[in-house]
């Protein structure tokens, strides 16, 4: 990952350097490789570069154009890069490195604020149009790269964590208690809210725009794009689902393993962590450089899982058993995240990062198969409380509830009885709530 700044003044006095440099600095653990920093009168862009694709100088951050009147910081990756860019040298723009950064660039100047509809990837990026005096922040479609704004005194601040804007002496760090409601809520802080007031997130698959003109407007942020949920594909048997899914999956790792630094996976042993394990074995040269955290405890210890996996595909497989201490974490955590958020995985998370980090650049995991694939819990939950409502009140009331009194919560984590016990009480709660 990379980390992203940048200051516009749009009373269009010179921007402020020395701010954005301080801003700069809270984000160079994001990108430890490079630094770089772009100023032009009254526009100023800041980066922290991860090096990942193209290492030679040529990829140093901010870039611009051939002739320097766009130029970009950018952080993430564009895997479609290729593609396009063969794309967009037959059109005769002029490329002077292989990062996936230049050919955002050539792509705005082909396509304007819909360059974001050609690409793929995960990404967060700023570019300044020198010629219309103008900013494009644009957030990726499902928001895996973090953008944060404000507009304070005359000028629009943004970067990719929190703190690297409230270094800032003109941002003020005054809560914003309808953020803590809506954490208390949901768990976060859903955006464009931020923990802060007048402090935004950029929300997924959105672009911002600033024009810097006599008469200033605030920043005008637009939606790219949206899941359709009305395309849907028909199969003739679920082994012809199941060979597209496996065809998808697939292409999404193929596109995922494209690299210059060293590259891994997580592996917890679940399905979705083994299937991207078991595509990246099919499709690397080598063994896997595979990397999994356990515990004392049993209940919550995976590696017995995670080493099936590995010795299936043959990977290099690193194991670092710990007794966390969030207490000690504690303060790195809440600095990286900035704003209170409910992760029960964030203190395995920081130590398997960090086991990583010793091996690899890059490593892939299995966030997000849950969400796709209903494998969560509570997705049942909800199944069985659509059936529950069907129940006769006076049987719910007289005969089933009275009856889970008597299932003991002692009984083994994984004993079906318990489970049914906790769906139905789910369900109650599901059918109070909504019927």
């Amino acid at each position: 990952m990379c980390g992203i700044a940048g200051i516009i003044d749009i009373n269009r006095r010179a921007a402020d350097r020395r701010g954005l440099a301080k801003m700069c600095d809270q984000l160079e653990h994001r990108g430890p490789d490079d630094a770089g920093i772009y100023v032009n009168g009254h526009a100023a862009l800041g980066q922290r570069r991860l090096s990942i694709i193209d290492l030679s100088p040529s990829g140093h951050q901010p870039m611009s154009n051939e002739d320097g009147s766009i130029w970009i910081t950018f952080n993430g990756e564009i895997y479609n890069f290729r593609e396009l860019r063969e794309m967009l040298i037959a059109n005769g723009h002029v490329f002077s490195s292989n990062t996936d950064t230049e050919t955002i660039v050539h792509a705005y100047e082909e396509f304007g604020d819909h360059c974001v509809d050609h690409l793929r990837g995960m990404f967060a990026f700023g570019i300044w149009d020198t010629k219309q005096q103008r900013l494009l922040l644009a957030r990726d479609r499902i928001g895996k790269k973090p953008l944060f704004y404000t507009l304070a005194e005359g000028q629009f601040l943004f970067a990719s964590e929190l703190q690297a804007l409230t270094v800032h002496p003109i941002v003020r760090r005054e809560i914003d208690l309808n953020s803590i409601d809506d954490y208390l809520t949901y768990g976060y802080i859903p955006p464009p809210k931020s923990i802060f007031k007048g402090v935004y997130k950029l929300p997924p698959a959105h672009t911002l725009t600033l024009s810097v003109t006599d008469s200033p407007e605030d920043p005008s942020t637009q939606r790219y794009w949206q899941l359709d949920y009305n395309q849907k594909l028909s199969f003739a048997s679920d082994d012809d689902a199941a060979d597209g899914l496996t065809e998808v999956l697939t292409e999404a790792v193929r596109l995922r393993m494209v690299s210059d630094v060293p590259i891994g996976a997580l592996l917890s042993g679940g399905i979705d962590s083994s299937v991207v394990v078991a595509l990246m074995s099919q499709l690397n040269s080598g063994p896997v450089e595979t990397f999994s955290i356990g515990f004392q405890d049993r209940h919550f210890n995976e590696l017995p899982h995670a080493r099936m996996v590995a010795d299936r595909y043959g990977t290099k497989h690193h194991e670092l058993v710990v007794e966390p201490n969030a207490v000690e974490v504690l303060p790195t955590l809440v600095r990286h995240y900035g704003e209170p958020y409910a992760d029960s995985s964030a203190v395995p998370s920081y130590y398997v990062s960090q086991l990583t980090r010793q091996h690899v650049t890059v490593a892939l995991n299995g966030d997000g198969g849950d969400e796709s694939f209903a494998g969560y819990d509570r997705y049942l939950g909800n199944q069985v409380a659509d059936l529950y409502r069907h129940i006769p009140g006076f049987v719910r009331k007289g005969l089933i509830e009275p009856l889970l009194r008597f299932v003991p919560e002692s009984l083994p984590r994984r004993n079906r009885l318990r489970q049914a016990r906790r769906f139905v009480e789910v369900a109650a709660q599901e059918t109070g709530k909504r019927y």
